[in-house]
């Protein structure tokens, strides 16, 4: 059976989240929710497939979003730990 490699990105954005960064989640009573993510003149919207039903694809995305955003917040947390500290970041 034959290996399928994922697709390399043919652009990648890189938004900083610098002073001013915000994430919001903005749930609405007629239609699914959306995630905003500002980063000053930048902004990105996350929504479903359809705004009015979700999907399982939606459920597995919102999630695999949630733990990996998780991940990354503990990544930045011991990093700022480490540097407030002193400590040497790993190589």
């Amino acid at each position: 059976m034959p290996r399928h490699r994922r697709r390399r990105a043919s652009s990648v954005i890189n938004l900083n989240t610098g002073h001013g960064a915000k994430a919001g989640n903005h749930p609405y009573p007629a239609r699914t929710p959306v995630l905003m993510l500002d980063f000053g003149a930048t902004s990105v919207l996350v929504t479903t497939t359809a705004s009015d039903t979700v999907t399982a694809s939606d459920v597995d995305f919102a999630r695999e979003l949630a733990s990996e955003a998780h991940a990354f917040a503990v990544s930045v947390e011991r990093m700022f730990l480490r540097s407030s500290t002193g400590e040497d970041a790993p190589a």
